[in-house]
């Protein structure tokens, strides 16, 4: 398994960072080779991604949600991958976003940017375009304050 740890701050308030990490459909818009997510409940969405000339396409479950708090996830099907984007309040104008995820790569390729630190790059660079996306914008497209827990949804 490889592990990817990375964390940015924002300057917008601990609601508004979470709230926009939550629009789950929104992220092509700053993740790099992420082609399509679509939600398709409350705890699961469908990705379609791109990387080396390949297209992927999973699922992903939802595991645990806590509004301004964390989000977690794991990969029901396709490539196995699972984590935690927590959220820290700074101040009223600025919070902490953490990423932890693990991930098997596949072949050498994969395995071999991994080793080289190509996916934490990424995920660093995801988190930039994150931060300019929400700073510029200064305020969230949506909203889903609901809890998960333990893949249980509640309101």
């Amino acid at each position: 398994m490889a592990t990817i740890e990375e964390s940015i701050e924002v300057g917008v308030p601990v609601r508004t960072a979470y709230n926009q990490w939550t629009q789950f459909e929104e992220f092509p818009k700053f993740m790099d080779g992420v082609d399509e997510v679509r939600q398709l409940d409350d705890a699961h969405l469908h990705w379609r991604v791109s990387h080396g000339g390949k297209t992927h396409e999973f699922t992903t479950k939802i595991t645990e949600q806590h509004p301004d708090h964390r989000v977690a996830w794991a990969t029901e099907d396709g490539k196995s991958q699972a984590g935690v984007v927590t959220f820290h309040r700074l101040d009223d104008d600025r919070t902490k976003i953490m990423v932890q995820m693990d991930w098997e790569p596949e072949g050498m390729l994969e395995a071999l940017g991994s080793a080289v630190g190509s996916d934490d790059r990424r995920v660093k660079s995801d988190l930039e375009k994150f931060k300019e996306m929400i700073e510029s914008r200064g305020h969230e497209t949506g909203a889903w304050r609901g809890e998960i827990e333990n893949s249980g949804v509640g309101g």
